[in-house]
């Protein structure tokens, strides 16, 4: 079987713009290998081929199955991938999987007449299981697969769903020898991406997770997560790891076992986590600390309280301020992401939320435009109102989507404050004294996000 990461062309893949190993393809190649398959990953966010250069190393191999991944801004491009697969390879059985299929598995069916399968939702189980039912019957065993949806003849089937997965230290490592560790243009700390637990069980409206993992929070155990950090400072090296959790502390008795997991084995290790505002405990940061932890990311989205409201977040402004203050008076760096734009926002709103980010003067600080993705209730409740544009090349989080003129806004707006906000977080004269390193980081980070993407047939490098 081969899976493929297809290159990203947006700009923005997270928060310095760099290419980072396909974690969700190696958690898929890991449980199919567990299962005797012969897994293939063909990483062209990294090699930056281009669907019809990977098509013809795919035809050599001659798998049984294709599989991509797809997230909104890059479904388009995902479904020019398996086209190039099919017209070489009519016969190979062409999937999809990804956060954007798994909630318009339908229309994604019908946007392409190259593409066979989606699978919805959670994938190690539903991968392993349609591969071992191709592999025996072929295209009739389609029918007995949970948790895809599937071109029958001239109609779209959809089949029952399937249970999350509930022992998730039953899954295997990510298949990390799959992909050219060395070669990605990243730190070591985000190369050395982990997920501990899945779920969430909180409603945020502008928030899928919940969505695709599951309202319940469902996690490793420290013995299991301590396994894997392990194996990433052995086997690979990697002493700085990132814990991509939506929310590694909202079991806090956990988060102090892991802690202790790592100081009792010795381990030598910096890691980065992530935390709500109203979940953490200054014993608990100082517990982290003593293990190892070096940074967490706080989504605080905005500085209104009123948008907040709206966002459904369940936080307030001085829990936000007391989580940043906690963090750097045990000595751990600080991120906090905002959000612009939500529907319903004033520009004035937008320069409380801009002010406020400077006020809790975390170490870096990013910022986005309200992107409704499919699935989430935003998009539904906009969607039903005729306010969103869908064209999906542009859900970047750097682009306006919502059609704000109605809104008694315009696009044009947003983008400014949004542009606003990085040159008065990043620009500051403080701010440079402490991290005289940024200016370089900031500049780059502009020129990927608001220069490059104009610049036309520009190279991969």
């Amino acid at each position: 079987m081969v899976l493929i990461n297809p290159l990203d062309k947006n700009a923005v893949k997270n928060k310095l713009g760099l290419v980072l190993p396909p974690l969700n393809l190696m958690y898929l190649a890991a449980a199919l290998e567990r299962a005797s398959f012969s897994v293939k990953i063909i990483d062209d966010d990294l090699q930056g081929l281009g669907a019809e250069k990977v098509a013809g190393i795919i035809e050599k191999l001659d798998p049984l199955i294709v599989g991509i991944t797809a997230t909104t801004a890059t479904i388009k491009t995902s479904l020019e991938y398996l086209g190039a697969v099919k017209r070489l390879l009519p016969d190979v059985l062409t999937v999809i999987g990804g956060p954007h299929p798994t909630f318009l598995p339908e229309r994604t069916l019908s946007d392409s007449d190259a593409l066979d399968v989606v699978v919805v939702g959670e994938g190690e189980a539903t991968i392993v299981d349609l591969a071992e039912k191709y592999e025996r019957r072929g295209a009739p065993s389609l029918r007995d697969v949970a948790g895809i949806s599937y071109r029958e003849g001239g109609s779209i089937r959809t089949n029952r769903p399937r249970p999350l997965i509930e022992d998730l230290d039953d899954l295997p490592f990510p298949a990390r020898h799959l992909v050219p560790f060395r070669d990605y243009e990243t730190s070591e700390q985000e190369a050395g991406g982990m997920i501990t637990s899945r779920g969430c069980v909180y409603p945020c409206r502008y928030c899928s997770s919940s969505l695709i993992m599951g309202k319940k929070f469902r996690f490793r155990s420290a013995e299991n997560v301590v396994d894997e950090v392990e194996e990433l400072v052995d086997r690979y090296g990697l002493h700085d790891i990132a814990f991509l959790d939506d929310t590694f502390m909202l079991h806090r008795p956990r988060a102090g076992e892991i802690s202790r997991e790592i100081r009792e084995r010795g381990i030598d290790v910096s890691f980065v986590t992530s935390s709500r505002v109203d979940m953490v405990r200054r014993s608990l940061l100082e517990d982290l600390r003593s293990a190892g932890m070096s940074t967490v990311y706080y989504g605080v989205e905005s500085g209104c309280q009123r948008i907040l409201n709206l966002m459904e977040k369940g936080i307030t402004l001085k829990q936000a301020e007391d989580a940043v203050k906690a963090a750097k008076d045990v000595g751990i760096d600080v991120v906090t992401s905002f959000i612009l734009g939500y529907p319903g926002e004033k520009p004035s709103e937008m320069d409380r939320t801009i002010d406020f980010s400077i006020k809790l003067d975390p170490d870096y600080s990013q910022y986005s435009i309200l992107t409704p993705f499919p699935g989430t209730p935003i998009y539904h409740e906009l969607r039903k109102r005729n306010l969103l544009d869908e064209d999906w090349d542009k859900y970047t989080v750097i682009q306006p989507v919502i059609k704000y003129e109605k809104l008694g806004l315009s696009r044009e707006t947003v983008m400014r404050k949004l542009v606003k906000a990085y040159i008065r977080f990043y620009s500051r004269p403080s701010y440079l004294l402490k991290h005289g390193y940024m200016i370089g980081v900031f500049l780059k980070t502009l020129y990927r996000t608001y220069i490059e993407p104009k610049i036309p047939f520009r190279s991969k490098k």
